[in-house]
């Protein structure tokens, strides 16, 4: 599982509140987990299956340091999520241009992308109008039910 992705979940979890997320690709397993005590230590460990403990919430009484904290910037907008467990492709084959890019105008209905699931191949289309400011999930790549998908502004 890549760096990128483990980041993304860790922000997830440390985003919506919730206690523990808990991932299985093919052998790879990850569980992402809050610490209540207030460390900030995480234990990872790794072989088929890794652990990662995030972060506590940070206090309430200290709003102002979270901006400070975050190294990526936030990206406003419509989540569009994967409606099932299946492959995340971008274009119809290999050699096809993609449905849409990040700066890609679209309307209600338009195709987004295509999950194949028990070899099918299903098109995943907007539910929101609008420009893609994001695209979440690499070409080719396992996507979980509920999965960010797209951004769309």
């Amino acid at each position: 599982m890549d760096l990128r992705k483990l980041k993304k979940l860790i922000d997830l979890v440390e985003e919506s509140g919730i206690s523990e997320l808990e991932l299985t690709e093919g052998e790879e397993k990850v569980r992402i987990s809050r610490n209540h005590q207030g460390g900030a230590q995480g234990m990872m460990h790794y072989q088929p299956y890794m652990q990662m403990s995030a972060p506590a919430a940070p206090a309430p009484a200290a709003p102002a340091a979270a901006p400070a904290e975050a190294a990526e910037p936030v990206i406003d907008g419509h989540v569009v999520k994967s409606p099932m467990v299946g492959t995340f492709y971008r274009a119809s084959s290999p050699e096809a241009k993609s449905f849409v890019d990040i700066g890609s105008t679209v309307a209600v209905g338009d195709t987004l992308c295509i999950i194949e699931a028990m070899k099918l191949l299903n098109e995943i289309e907007a539910d929101h109008a609008g420009v893609i400011k994001a695209v979440l999930v690499e070409n080719g790549q396992p996507v979980e039910y509920g999965e960010p998908l797209f951004i769309i502004g």
